[in-house]
């Protein structure tokens, strides 16, 4: 039979062991160097004018979800940019959405009153703004105004 002294060497011995890895864990962990502070990412601004070709090219190859997310994005990157809404207008156009697409060309037209995307656009709905007329004409190659 095993004395007591022989019971309490084996119970020493095996908490060292399993106090050991642990303390042995604890000690690499601190003997890490510090990370390193990340530098932050700017991303780059989305040039609306490609974002506008490529809503065109999407909807050529009918993907008018695609289309719509990216003539929606040429809004947002330049909301001053009468052909972003005239993109999106023509979007909606495209899906028999004529209520959708006039709003999206009456904002390119409070941009600019004289877009000739827009009021050939408004035009084509049969609902053109103030300068319908000078849109007809000049698509048809004649002159404006008084002789």
């Amino acid at each position: 039979m095993k004395s007591f002294a022989d019971s309490c060497l084996c119970v020493a011995v095996a908490v060292l062991l399993f106090a050991a890895p642990a303390h042995a864990a604890t000690a690499k962990i601190a003997a890490k160097p510090a990370a390193k502070p990340v530098a932050e990412v700017i991303e780059p601004q989305p040039d609306p004018a490609l974002l506008i070709a490529r809503s065109r090219d999407a909807q050529s190859r009918g993907e008018t979800d695609l289309a719509l997310r990216l003539a929606q994005s040429a809004i947002v990157a330049d909301p001053a940019r009468p052909s972003a809404y005239t993109a999106l207008g023509d979007v909606y156009a495209a899906l028999n959405q004529p209520d959708f697409a006039r709003s999206y060309y009456s904002e390119a037209l409070a941009i600019d009153p004289a877009d000739f995307a827009a009021l050939k656009a408004m035009a084509a709905l049969g609902q053109g703004g103030p300068g319908q007329q000078a849109a007809k004409a000049d698509s048809e190659g004649t002159k404006t105004g008084t002789p």
